[in-house]
């Protein structure tokens, strides 16, 4: 029986049966995302915006670089998102001393065989929290590069894949940068988007010092909350895949490309985002709008992802001077949200 060809948001047309599919997958997905973010939002108090582009980084498959002061909750947030979603978690303290083959293994000579023995990193999870990646140098910092990108290491030769529910979430404290070492472009572009954590607003802090003098401190509500995970192992996959049949029309497509474009001739960047932002931002707007329950990408979707997904991946240049200045930093994200507005004239 041929089902019965319907029009699309674009004016194109396709079966009935496949429309009726996508729409019982998306609303699937909504009700999970519902139910995964009314849960962390009561485990983590005053950071909704947080939460929402840490569930679009986990819909699109991607890594995520989370900045804020301490005591924001940003290890808080990738605990309970683990939890939520029934993932191994895993989590790495970035030092200066910290070697390689701390984060993906090793082999080892066994007495016993006489043999080498691989033993596996910290890397073979799902949720990798890099706590204070920016506190490693630059060689340590590239031991992830490869998981990142290509969802494998190579140990010793041998190259061993990672698990495929894999999400990077590395931290970085915006106001401390004594003894740190500034992340490398390559690795920066590697990140999906960047989440800022800032302080909650009064309503919020009130709340929160409520809770915990009534004894109810963030980690016991984590454990009360999430004693069994809001997803099954599988539903995960399915999430992502309703996601992939999310559309995107040409004239959204182009919207995403000139916005990225823009970026590379703003007066204030030395060095604009490049094809990888294109293809993030694009993943990221398919993600948002299959939380929000829609097959197809709006403008406003992309507006809300621009710059959390592109202002890390600009240098800018110093006040006044044609030189290299700014990383990744607050008047990056302005410069981001300027090139939005100079593309929206």
């Amino acid at each position: 029986m041929n089902d019965k060809l319907v029009p699309d948001a674009d004016g194109q047309t396709r079966s009935a049966g496949a429309e009726a599919q996508g729409q019982v997958a998306l609303a699937t997905i909504t009700l999970s995302a519902r139910r995964v973010r009314e849960v962390l939002g009561r485990v983590i108090v005053g950071q909704n915006e947080a939460i929402d582009l840490a569930l679009v980084t986990l819909l699109a498959g991607g890594h995520a670089l989370i900045e804020g002061v301490p005591g924001v909750g940003k290890t808080l947030l990738v605990k309970a998102l683990a939890r939520a979603v029934a993932g191994e978690f895993q989590r790495i303290q970035f030092t200066p001393d910290l070697m390689p083959a701390d984060i993906t293994g090793t082999s080892v000579f066994d007495l016993k065989t006489q043999q080498f023995r691989l033993v596996r990193g910290p890397i073979f999870t799902n949720f990798l929290l890099a706590d204070e990646i920016n506190r490693a140098p630059a060689k340590t910092q590239a031991a992830l590069l490869e998981g990142m990108q290509e969802r494998q290491v190579t140990i010793d030769r041998e190259t061993c894949a990672l698990p495929p529910v894999f999400v990077v979430f590395a931290t970085q404290n915006p106001i401390e940068h004594q003894g740190t070492y500034p992340l490398p472009e390559a690795q920066k572009d590697r990140f999906l988007l960047k989440i800022r954590m800032g302080y909650p607003a009064l309503e919020e802090e009130n709340e929160l010092a409520r809770l915990v003098a009534e004894g109810e401190a963030p980690e016991r509500r984590l454990l009360e909350e999430l004693r069994a995970p809001v997803l099954q192992p599988g539903e995960l996959a399915q999430w992502r895949a309703a996601t992939e049949r999310v559309r995107v029309s040409e004239a959204i497509s182009s919207y995403i490309v000139n916005l990225v474009r823009q970026t590379r001739q703003h007066a204030a960047v030395w060095v604009g985002a490049g094809p990888r932002a294109t293809l993030a931002l694009l993943s990221a707007s398919r993600a948002l709008a299959g939380l929000e329950e829609r097959d197809f990408v709006l403008p406003e979707d992309v507006k809300m992802l621009a710059a959390p997904v592109l202002e890390h991946r600009m240098l800018l240049r110093a006040s006044g001077s044609n030189q290299r200045g700014a990383r990744g930093s607050t008047s990056a994200s302005v410069t981001a949200r300027g090139a939005l507005e100079s593309n929206d004239t």
